[in-house]
């Protein structure tokens, strides 16, 4: 296999994933950024990152080349894709974007030129070679492992988090041979100060990513269960989780609202590889059961503590995590519908998310003077930073004489507000 030393390489997609990857292949290799939007191009030429992970300076000071025409992204020694991999309405892998993906990589290839293709999008296992690399082919007319090369590093990103970012982790590696497994090893390598881990094929490295967040997801909703059933003794989950948390083999995760692009989906990729082998994965289903509905058992507990009574209530956070403005798969949504169905006036204060984002994916307004008003519940929904910079006389202020603060995070002291204040943590 003949193989630059510094091979050129076009990163598909910019987004949460492809961006940061793209942007740390540029300091050691020549990279191209191609992405299919072309707001989305024309922004990053200006230095601004709509995701907010990276900053002017760090994207101006970058010797990455952005475009949006495939044209200009011919002829590379590597593809690395890093396209969506969402569920449909139905719960069901929707593989269309990394297809479409698949389908734009194979059109740039050249003959006579190998190229590795490497996929970071998170997919159940066979996707890489039994959907992917045909694909390449048939569109192509290039033959793999000859023409082309599939390689598979899945990627972790975990937007908002500047500690774990891709200069920093280990990287899982994989090619369809123990040579495109080197030559891959060697680009992530010179990225990673953490190194490189190699998986025993490509099928291990897909099987790795879908149960990292699968387990994940399973941690959580053990703890939205337990929250639902110390709920009814009066108890409050974290304070259990306090006490419990001081035993050495513990381990603690959050309750709460799991949305999101990963966590919240990728357990369906691997239910449904499960249910394609005939086999029931009932605890991955449970896990989803339960945190799907955590949305709307929140909004009723809220309605409880109200007496059932409607009234103003303010929504702080509408992002699926805190400190991004990313609002897809938000189950703050969740909350916000049941509330209103409830008979509830909700508004909603984000200071990341886009409101024209929220119009056009919930119908929902982003109001950004909600913080000058007084309302009879005030739900701390997201912990962005600048409401955990709050204090607890601050968020007091929000509520209305006798007003309820639910504070899904226990962001604010249980000693910290005024007399009078209701206070609701999960």
């Amino acid at each position: 296999m003949d193989f630059p030393e510094t091979p050129r390489i076009v990163v598909i997609g910019l987004g949460y994933v492809g961006l940061p990857l793209a942007v740390a292949l540029a300091e050691h290799f020549p990279t191209i950024g191609l992405d299919i939007d072309p707001q989305r191009v024309a922004e990053l030429k200006r230095g601004y990152d709509r995701t907010l992970e990276l900053s002017t300076d760090r994207l101006q000071a970058s010797r990455m080349s952005v475009t949006d025409q495939p044209d200009e992204a011919r002829g590379a020694d590597v593809y690395l894709v890093t396209a969506p991999t969402p569920v449909d309405h139905a719960n069901r892998p929707d593989l269309a974007p990394l297809l479409a993906a698949t389908e734009s990589v194979a059109r740039l290839i050249e003959p006579g030129r190998p190229a590795i293709v490497i996929y970071e999008s998170t997919v159940y296992p066979g996707v890489t070679e039994d959907l992917c690399g045909p694909l390449i082919e048939r569109t192509s007319g290039l033959k793999r492992g000859t023409d082309f090369f599939l390689a598979y590093s899945p990627e972790r990103v975990n937007p908002g988090d500047r500690e774990h970012t891709v200069e920093r982790i280990i990287k899982v590696v994989a090619g369809e041979s123990e040579e495109v497994t080197d030559r891959v090893a060697a680009i992530y390598d010179r990225v990673t100060s953490a190194g490189t881990f190699r998986a025993k094929s490509i099928m291990t490295a897909e099987a790795a990513k879908v149960i990292e967040n699968a387990q994940r997801d399973i941690n959580i909703a053990f703890m939205n269960e337990i929250t639902q059933i110390f709920a009814k003794l009066g108890l409050s989950v974290l304070d259990v989780l306090d006490a419990a948390g001081t035993k050495w083999n513990f381990l603690r995760f959050q309750p709460g609202l799991v949305g999101g692009h990963c966590i919240g989906v990728d357990p369906y990729y691997l239910s449904h590889c499960a249910q394609s082998l005939g086999h029931l994965p009932r605890v991955i289903l449970a896990g989803r059961a339960i945190n799907d509905g955590m949305g709307g058992w929140i909004a009723d507990q809220i309605h409880s503590r109200r007496n059932s009574r409607p009234g103003d209530i303010l929504v702080l956070g509408l992002s699926f995590k805190p400190d991004v403005p990313d609002l897809r798969n938000s189950k703050v949504v969740d909350v916000v519908r049941r509330l209103e169905w409830l008979g509830h006036q909700v508004t909603i204060h984000d200071p990341l998310a886009s409101d024209d984002l929220a119009r056009h994916e919930y119908g929902l307004a982003i109001d950004p003077d909600a913080l000058s008003r007084r309302y009879d519940v005030v739900v701390a929904a997201v912990a962005h930073r600048s409401y955990r910079e709050m204090t607890a006389q601050e968020a007091a202020a929000l509520a209305r004489p006798g007003g309820l603060i639910a504070d899904l995070h226990g962001i604010w002291p249980d000693d910290a507000f005024p007399g009078g204040m209701d206070r609701w943590k999960l």
